[in-house]
């Protein structure tokens, strides 16, 4: 099973600190399927439409045939993104890359953060992944 946790962060003083608080999961079985984004449509996940720096489809968590998850940061429509993700996990801070896929440690948690280029906002995605 992966547990995933998403709150939207903005640093603006009329915004206030955090906004939202949202929750997916699904069963660890070979070829599941999370993805976070503005596309409602096909998300589980998704912040505010004017969020711009996440694009239609963000990022997908997926699980593999032996049951361990991934999450990829997927490519959009443009050559370069309006945001950067790194993920939090185990005391450390690891960048994604765009269009990069990467493994989830088995049986842990962490933290995945879309952080805008061009101001103090970000989604933060929280994941537990039971082993």
């Amino acid at each position: 099973m992966l547990e995933l946790t998403m709150a939207m962060v903005s640093g603006a003083a009329d915004a206030g600190a955090t906004a939202g608080m949202l929750m997916a999961d699904a069963p660890s079985d070979p070829g599941a399927v999370l993805r976070v984004g503005r596309d409602r449509a096909v998300c589980r996940l998704s912040p505010p439409q004017d969020w711009l720096f996440v694009s239609r489809r963000h990022l997908e968590f997926r699980c593999r045939i032996d049951g361990a998850w991934t999450v990829t940061w997927v490519r959009g429509s443009q050559p370069d993104p309006a945001a950067e993700v790194r993920i939090l996990t185990g005391g450390s801070a690891v960048p994604l890359a765009y269009g990069a896929t990467t493994p989830l440690p088995r049986g842990g948690t962490g933290e995945v953060v879309v952080q805008d280029r061009s101001g103090p906002r970000s989604v933060n995605v929280g994941f537990y992944h039971e082993s």
